[in-house]
C-alpha cells in the first residue's frame, strides 16, 4: 500500500485521437507523486510505450466489434472482478462507457466517472442504435459526470450536474516561431510563397474530409500556389486519396499520416480548415489558436472553443460559397502570427491548470468515499 492513488482510465486504444491526446497531456503534467494512471484498452496504441515509462500499467481485453456484445460484457465483468481494487474508474468511451461502468458497479468500485468528449455518436444506423441502447446504462451506473464542453455534457448526460474539464494544452509548445515554420515547410518540400491549408484529424466521416477536398478544389481556381496538408490516419484514407485523384489535384494534397510533431506542422500552415459534422471541444482548435493560426470551422462546434483571439470563424456546412470566400479573403491578407500565453491560463486552457484541477477533483472524490468505506485505501 502506498500514497499514490491509481486511477483506471478506459479507452478503446491510446492513439493520437483528440481525447487520447488530452489524456496524455494531463498524464504528463499531473502530480504523479499523488496520482497515477492505469489504462484498460482493447487495442495497441502509439502512446503505450510512453505510458509504461511514466509508470502506468496497461490492461487489455477484446473490443465489442471483435467478440460481440455478450462476450465483451463477460470480458468486462471478468476484468473488474479481478481488478476491483481501483477506487476510481474513468471511462472515456462516450455512450459505450455504459457497459464499462455497469461492470465496474457490479465489482463494487465506488467512484465511476463517465466522460463525454463528443456531441454525437459515430457509425452507421445499426451502430448508433446499439450505442443508444448501451448508453442507457450510464445513468444507473455512473457516480460522476465530466465533459469537455457544455454541448458535450448536454448530449450525453442531459440535465445531470456535470463537471466541465477543459481540454488544456501546453501553450509554450505551440507559440509561433518563424524558424520552425521554415524548417517544417522545407521538410515537406513546401515553398515559402505557398499558401498552406491544413487539417489535423482522423480520417473518419465525422471530420468531413470530402467537404475539405471539394472546397479546396474550388479554392485552387483562385489560388493556384496552394497546398492542402492533411495530418492524420484512418479508415477513409484510401478513399480520400482516390477523391483527390478524381479532382485532379493529387500533387496539391499532402497526406502526412500519423505525426508526433503536430505543434511544428501547425506552424507550417496558413489556415486551419475544420468542417467537422460534430465535435465535443477539439484539442486541435485550442492548439491552433496557441500557434496564432486562423481557423475556419463549422458552426456545429461549440463556441466555447473560441478563446477570443480573433482567430476563429464559424460557418454553416450548408453554405459552401461562404467557406470558399473566407479562404480567399484570408489568403490575400497579411496575417501576423502571435501567441497570447496569458489567455490560455486565464481561460483555463493551460494543461497545468487542467491537470491540477483534475488532481484535486480525484482527491476530493476519494475523500468523500473515504468517510464511508475502507475500499478507497486499496491502492494498487
Amino acid at each position: 500500500m502506498g500514497d499514490v492513488l491509481r486511477i483506471l482510465h478506459v479507452v478503446v486504444n491510446m492513439n493520437r485521437g483528440g481525447a487520447e491526446t488530452f489524456i496524455m497531456n494531463v498524464y504528463r503534467n499531473i502530480d504523479r507523486s499523488k496520482i497515477q494512471f492505469d489504462f484498460l484498452t482493447c487495442r495497441e496504441g502509439v502512446f503505450d510505450e510512453e505510458i509504461t515509462r511514466l509508470g502506468g500499467r496497461i490492461h487489455r481485453i477484446p473490443y465489442v466489434t471483435d467478440v460481440g456484445h455478450f462476450k465483451y460484457m463477460k470480458q468486462l465483468d471478468l476484468f473488474f472482478q479481478n481488478h476491483n481494487i481501483y477506487p476510481i474508474v474513468h471511462a472515456h468511451m462516450d455512450k459505450m462507457s455504459g457497459l464499462v461502468l455497469r461492470a465496474a458497479k457490479k465489482a463494487e468500485i465506488p467512484i465511476r466517472i463517465a466522460h463525454s468528449h463528443n456531441t454525437k455518436s459515430e457509425g452507421n444506423v445499426i451502430a448508433r442504435l446499439y450505442k443508444r441502447f448501451v448508453g442507457q446504462y450510464i445513468y444507473a451506473n455512473a457516480t460522476e459526470y465530466v465533459a469537455c464542453s457544455t454541448l458535450a455534457a448536454k448530449w450525453l448526460f442531459k440535465r445531470r450536474v456535470t463537471k466541465i474539464l477543459k481540454n488544456g494544452i501546453v501553450p509554450e509548445s505551440f507559440s509561433y516561431n518563424q524558424q520552425i515554420r521554415e524548417q517544417t515547410r522545407a521538410s515537406l518540400n513546401i515553398y515559402d510563397d505557398t499558401f498552406v491549408v491544413g487539417h489535423v484529424g482522423r480520417f473518419a466521416p465525422q471530420k468531413n474530409h470530402v467537404f475539405i477536398l471539394n472546397i479546396f478544389s474550388e479554392f485552387l481556381k483562385h489560388k493556384s500556389n496552394a497546398i492542402l496538408l492533411l495530418v492524420g490516419e484512418g479508415p477513409l484514407r484510401q478513399e480520400l486519396e482516390q477523391k483527390a485523384k478524381q479532382l485532379k489535384m493529387s500533387e496539391k494534397v499532402i497526406f502526412t499520416g500519423v505525426r508526433s510533431d503536430v505543434p511544428e506542422l501547425l506552424q507550417s500552415m496558413d489556415i486551419l480548415f475544420f468542417p467537422s459534422i460534430h465535435e465535443g471541444l477539439p484539442v486541435t482548435l485550442i492548439e491552433a489558436q496557441g500557434a496564432g493560426l486562423p481557423c475556419i470551422i463549422s458552426d456545429t462546434i461549440s463556441n466555447e472553443v473560441d478563446l477570443g483571439l480573433n482567430l476563429i470563424g464559424f460557418f454553416s456546412l450548408e453554405n459552401l460559397e461562404d467557406w470558399i470566400e473566407r479562404l480567399i479573403i484570408l489568403s490575400e491578407e497579411k496575417i501576423i502570427r502571435t501567441t497570447n500565453l496569458e489567455t490560455f491560463v486565464q481561460q483555463g486552457y493551460s494543461i497545468k491548470e487542467t491537470a491540477s484541477d483534475l488532481k484535486e477533483y480525484y482527491l476530493s472524490l476519494t475523500g468523500d468515499v473515504n468517510e464511508n468505506t475502507n475500499h478507497i485505501h486499496a491502492y494498487v
